[in-house]
């Protein structure tokens, strides 16, 4: 439960993405140390496991809305956003430029070009991993709310073994997910104390269910590989569908749906 509280518990806001950080890398460092001595099969075996729970986990996410086309709509506005300022690529942009930054990679051609691929698969999936579900958006504001960081504490705990399944698979890639933890988690944690004056729990809901659709699109594109989905231009379905709600309450109209 998100305290409301606008008196601190204690004074270590921001705790809880620290510690978040700190597991990702320890995870991943793991990950990428034991990576070589794992097969090829039981790597994928292992990437192909957290799909399949991370479909559990969003179609539970998403299965808490009230009305079903708010994360719909929410889902297209903000795929129309998101295709538009290209999220996407953006994303790619960034972790291609990491990655020349900060691996000692002088192949050429294919290898290249393979190395490349998988670190920027590795960034992208772990970052909407790491920051796309409900302990992330109420850890987040109950840590800047009160200062109780629990539910980021379970988080990074949970993230920090995927760090390393995924580290042990995709590489160095998976690492460099904390500056997206850093700055997302961060943001919402230093935004927590204006957005308890303007979110509502109807709103956490509905956001919830669009960041569990986006999980289930992670897992069908990032994980199991079935069909290419370009989630990261689905992102702006978490602003979307809050104001969606807010807009029906202004109006007067009923949030919930008779189906």
């Amino acid at each position: 439960m998100i305290c409301t509280n606008p008196q601190k518990e204690n004074s270590l806001t921001g705790l809880g993405t620290i510690l978040n950080i700190i597991t990702v890398l320890i995870g991943s460092a793991l990950g990428m140390l034991i990576g070589n001595r794992l097969p090829e099969k039981m790597q994928q075996t292992i990437i192909a496991g957290l799909g399949l729970v991370t479909i559990v986990i969003g179609m539970q996410m998403a299965l808490t809305t009230a009305n079903i086309l708010i994360p719909l709509g929410s889902l297209l506005v903000g795929g129309i956003l998101g295709e538009w300022i290209d999220i996407d690529r953006a994303l790619q942009r960034f972790a291609a430029w990491l990655e020349s930054r900060v691996t000692s990679n002088k192949g050429e051609g294919e290898e290249a070009e393979d190395a490349t691929r998988r670190f920027i698969r590795g960034f992208i999936t772990a970052s909407l991993i790491f920051c796309v579900g409900p302990m992330t958006i109420l850890g987040s504001i109950q840590d800047g709310l009160s200062g109780n960081y629990q539910l980021l504490a379970i988080k990074s705990t949970l993230d920090g073994f995927a760090a390393l399944a995924f580290a042990s698979s995709l590489g160095i890639g998976v690492m460099f997910s904390v500056l997206t933890v850093a700055i997302f988690q961060g943001a919402l944690t230093l935004l927590a104390v204006q957005a308890n004056a303007i979110l509502t729990p109807p709103m956490l809901t509905e956001m919830t269910a669009a960041g569990g659709v986006l999980l289930l699109g992670l897992a069908i594109s990032g994980l199991l590989e079935i069909k290419a989905i370009r989630v990261a231009n689905l992102l702006p379905a978490l602003i979307i569908a809050p104001l969606i709600v807010a807009i029906l309450t202004a109006l007067g109209l009923p949030i919930a749906s008779s189906f």
